[in-house]
């Protein structure tokens, strides 16, 4: 098996490729589930020398099945919100640091020093459940600021109104992420001028709105916040890794991730890039559970190592991590 810290210090296409077929071959070896998953369309292990070749376990498994690479100690069970009457997905994860290493190191990748910002979470749906990754990734990196005006936001919207607009008028570094529904709550109540504020969205209404296509949400924060783009975060609970948007809804992977578009009539092919089908991911940090994970979300990949995420297959579950419905 490789070594953990290969992981987050790959550099070239080649090294991600050779690694990602030693956790495959690992996980081929030691995933029960995956393996069936393979065995059921006759993948010779053997036979697999490159990345079109390994198959995807559809996500829905994390609903149905206990995804592990191996029996070590449960160190964290991360769930899915779920809607009503809905199973939820169940991520055991056994080697917390790596989830750890992964959320700072991308964070670090897009945004640089953590120490230079100030984190506001505006995540009430998140807050109000357990289990949920994202707030174990916020609150870690709401410590990390050392800075004692970082923090959560549930319902005090005029609380946060006035930290809003004092950091920001200090010259202050500000990262607001929210979840959408509660952004646009916010922008309701107030309308801003921000200049040193970042507006992430972790995408979803949760119920609460109506879903929106991507470009009349983001034009709307825009204008409620006085900013000229809206990042966003595209992870979920499956997922160790998250892949950022700096705007436009242009995501960009860490370099432990990637993503690959596969056919929406056929799951086993892909699509040439400009063309929409279905969101793959490899997650190299997954490697206790399953690395390779065929999303139920659409998108399409740009010329270069961009992507962007379209919607979702009709047949899913609604899910809020980040997907306007078209």
């Amino acid at each position: 098996m490789i070594a953990t810290p290969d992981l987050f210090t790959i550099s070239s296409q080649k090294q991600f490729e050779k690694i990602a077929l030693k956790v495959f071959r690992f996980q081929y070896e030691n995933n029960l589930v995956y393996r069936k998953f393979c065995d059921f369309l006759k993948t010779d292990s053997h036979k697999v020398k490159s990345l079109d070749q390994i198959p995807f376990l559809p996500i829905q498994f994390f609903k149905s099945h206990k995804v592990l690479s191996n029996e070590n100690p449960i160190q964290e069970t991360f769930t899915s919100s779920g809607t009503t009457g809905t199973a939820t997905s169940k991520h055991f994860v056994t080697d917390i640091s790596l989830y750890e290493e992964s959320y700072r190191k991308g964070f670090s990748q897009f945004y640089g020093t953590i120490e230079d910002y100030v984190v506001l979470a505006l995540l009430p749906s998140y807050l109000e459940r357990s289990g949920s990754s994202l707030i174990y990734m916020v609150e870690d990196l709401i410590q990390m600021t050392n800075n004692p005006e970082s923090g959560f936001y549930l319902h005090n919207h005029e609380e946060l109104i006035q930290k809003l607009i004092k950091l920001d008028h200090a010259g202050q570094n500000v990262i607001l992420i929210g979840v959408t529904y509660a952004l646009l709550d916010l922008i309701e109540n107030q309308k801003f001028q921000l200049q040193n504020t970042i507006i992430m969205e972790t995408g979803g209404m949760k119920g609460k709105r109506k879903e929106m296509i991507r470009e009349e949400l983001h034009e709307q924060l825009c204008q409620g916040f006085g900013v000229t783009a809206i990042h966003s975060e595209y992870g979920m609970t499956e997922l160790l890794s998250q892949a950022y948007s700096l705007g436009n809804g242009v995501f960009e992977c860490p370099s432990w991730m990637q993503i690959r578009i596969r056919d929406t009539e056929d799951a086993l092919t892909y699509v040439d890039a400009g063309k929409t089908g279905g969101i793959n991911v490899i997650d190299l940090a997954n490697i206790n559970s399953c690395s390779f994970i065929a999303t139920q979300d659409l998108g399409k990949k740009n010329p270069n190592t961009t992507f962007e995420v379209l919607g979702r297959f009709d047949n899913s579950d609604i899910r809020g991590c980040n997907l306007m419905v078209i």
